[in-house]
């Protein structure tokens, strides 16, 4: 039996770039087109943050909360463990991110309405994460059918949550931020070791996410 320090972490790979990507066009072809609807409620929480009505915490976090419960499920559970055992373990994780989002919301425990620079920042990732995150196949050399879109793949889901937690203001902000950036750390690593080029978008939207949180807490 050869030594376990001789593997690398591409042996643990259980499927190939090819089945990664063709797992995506499977999944936005069943689902079509409910891509429609979650980037209505991508705009809708926008307009929510710029506007602040009254109880517009609440819609934006009940609004995101829908959208991590549904991706655990019908990405996570029920598409990707199908190629990767291991995402089974993975996907309660979104569904405690639901809970906790919609836990915080119901209790008044967060408002969208910070104005400093980290908040602005955070609405432009927010943004593009919603408007570009689905163009990036034509970047990447994949055809279109692989698109990410917000509310129906993981990675532009976590994305934007994080832009609308860099807004928020509330003692239980710091609750909602470990898995959004944990799942862009796994998802980069994922990449990586898949040789994608596409690996360092996550990795650097979690790293510049941390940072911008730390910082904002310090100069406080």
């Amino acid at each position: 039996m050869s030594e376990w320090w001789t593997y690398r972490p591409e042996d643990f790979l259980l499927f190939s770039p090819r089945v990664y990507w063709r797992m995506f066009e499977l999944h936005n072809e069943a689902l079509w087109p409910l891509h429609l609807i979650t980037l209505a409620a991508g705009a809708a929480i926008l307009v929510l943050a710029l506007w602040r009505p009254h109880g517009h915490g609440l819609w934006i976090a009940l609004i995101l909360a829908a959208l991590w419960g549904f991706v655990g499920w019908s990405f996570l559970w029920d598409r990707y463990a199908a190629i990767n055992w291991a995402i089974a373990y993975v996907s309660p994780a979104f569904w405690l991110q639901a809970v906790l989002l919609a836990v915080v919301g119901a209790g008044g425990g967060v408002a969208f309405d910070r104005r400093d620079i980290t908040a602005w920042l955070g609405l432009a990732l927010a943004v593009l994460a919603i408007v570009a995150y689905p163009l990036l196949p034509s970047l990447f050399g994949r055809p279109w059918t692989t698109a990410e879109v917000f509310g129906i793949a993981p990675d532009p889901t976590a994305i934007v949550t994080l832009g609308f937690l860099l807004i928020a203001r509330g003692g239980l902000v710091l609750l909602l931020l470990p898995i959004p950036l944990l799942w862009l750390l796994l998802s980069g690593l994922t990449l990586h070791i898949m040789g994608d080029t596409q690996a360092w978008l996550p990795f650097a939207v979690a790293g510049v996410s941390f940072i911008l949180v730390v910082l904002r807490r310090l100069l406080r």
